[in-house]
């Protein structure tokens, strides 16, 4: 999680300063790279050989492993970015950006139903590790295939046209003085500093990483939870649920925020206001274990909408919301960066705060651990209330217009 955090931040850098689909296939590369390595361990059996070697060997994996993993993140979004700039694209950038984020959790079933099927056929465990490494690698050299931006097939959108115009007037004005200027190189990246000087970035970042623990802690702990009054398969099914509903929760998100002219924070406020209500019931009916399953499915499907549309729109729609203020406006250079940054200092925030959980639950009960997220679920949407005021009295802040 520690490499994770700041591999988005890193790679989010790297994909606005070098060709983004270069960094995405160098994380594909490393991602099944680290998964055969740690398969070579396995077969060969370090730790046998000597526990501390294969400790470090195994650890030393699993950074580098969280360091690739993060490119997909920050990189990815912003070739999205590039290619959905126009003016039809930005006027349904939220339900765009809605439907791509299902992407991840396409992802995360498509490993359950492999591993399922290899740990059932009877083969070894391993070959679950050897599967996706391989398919990483695949998609590697698949995706050295694609374009990173429209303008190298000759396509000029809004953001080029700013640029070109903005160094012709350049080159106009050098000429008058008798000196020369050299062929247009694109924007520059943009700086971190530069980043967390666009409006909102810095709320966006915290807030996110409240969010996030919150679904860290659903994620995470819900089938444990679960398995105090249910079997492990009826707990499993449960569990799956709240999975399954951040799925179209990207899209309800984001396909709202659209509707409403943009507003993506107040439409992100209203989901964590009713989050809250949902983590109050269960802070007063999780001690007493009398919740039936039927009750339960539908309120965790409700949980997984609830907090993956507003992850998800964040760390695409919302960034490339504020990557278009006006400070960086004609750079296309800026979306992976403001990705990375909301990614990176989320993941922080949310992984100092799980480890409270286990603490809360041992001492003080489970309902402790819903209390504890909806102080979370509050504080993060809190950070937004600026942006959300704005939203709802645009009037009154025409002068403070953040994007």
């Amino acid at each position: 999680m520690a490499t994770y955090a700041a591999g988005n931040v890193i790679n989010g850098k790297l994909g606005d300063t070098y060709n983004p689909i270069t960094i995405l296939a160098i994380g594909l590369w490393g991602s099944g790279a680290c998964l055969l390595v740690m398969i070579a361990a396995i077969l060969l059996d370090l730790v046998s050989i000597s526990v501390a070697l294969g400790n470090v060997v195994l650890l030393s994996i699993l950074f580098l492993f969280g360091f690739f993993q993060a490119t997909g993140g920050p990189v990815g979004t912003a070739v999205m970015g590039n290619w959905f700039c126009d003016a039809e694209s930005v006027k349904n950038r939220g339900l765009i950006f809605g439907f791509w984020t299902c992407h991840q959790y396409l992802g995360d079933i498509s490993a359950a139903l492999v591993t399922a099927w290899i740990l059932g056929s009877g083969a070894a465990y391993w070959w679950a590790l050897f599967v996706p490494a391989i398919a990483n690698i695949l998609f590697a050299f698949i995706t050295m295939q694609l374009v990173a931006d429209p303008y190298q097939k000759g396509i000029i959108t809004p953001e080029v046209k700013i640029r070109q115009a903005k160094f012709e007037e350049k080159k106009k004005e050098m000429a008058e003085k008798g000196e020369s200027i050299g062929e247009d190189t694109g924007p520059k990246a943009i700086s971190f500093r530069d980043a967390f000087r666009i409006p909102m970035v810095a709320n966006y970042a915290f807030a996110f990483g409240f969010f996030k623990l919150t679904n860290y802690v659903l994620f995470f702990w819900l089938p444990y939870f679960l398995g105090k009054n249910f079997d492990p398969v009826t707990a499993n099914l449960i569990a799956s649920l709240y999975s399954v509903g951040m799925m179209p929760g990207g899209i309800i998100v984001g396909f709202a925020s659209d509707f409403f002219g943009g507003r993506r924070a107040l439409v992100i406020g209203v989901f964590m206001g009713l989050l809250i209500v949902f983590l109050a019931l269960f802070a007063k009916f999780s001690e007493a274990g009398d919740m039936s399953p039927s009750l339960l499915l539908v309120m965790l499907a409700c949980m997984g909408i609830l907090v993956g549309g507003p992850n998800n729109i964040i760390t695409s729609a919302v960034a490339a919301d504020l990557s278009s203020h006006p400070s960086v406006r004609g750079s296309s250079k800026s979306l992976g960066t403001v990705t990375g940054l909301i990614n990176g200092c989320g993941s922080i925030t949310a992984s100092v705060g799980l480890l409270a959980v286990g603490p809360l639950q041992q001492h003080f009960g489970w309902s402790s651990v819903w209390i504890y997220l909806i102080g979370c679920t509050a504080a993060g949407t809190c950070l937004m209330g600026n942006k959300i005021y704005a939203e709802i009295f645009p009037s009154s802040q025409a002068n403070t217009a953040d994007v």
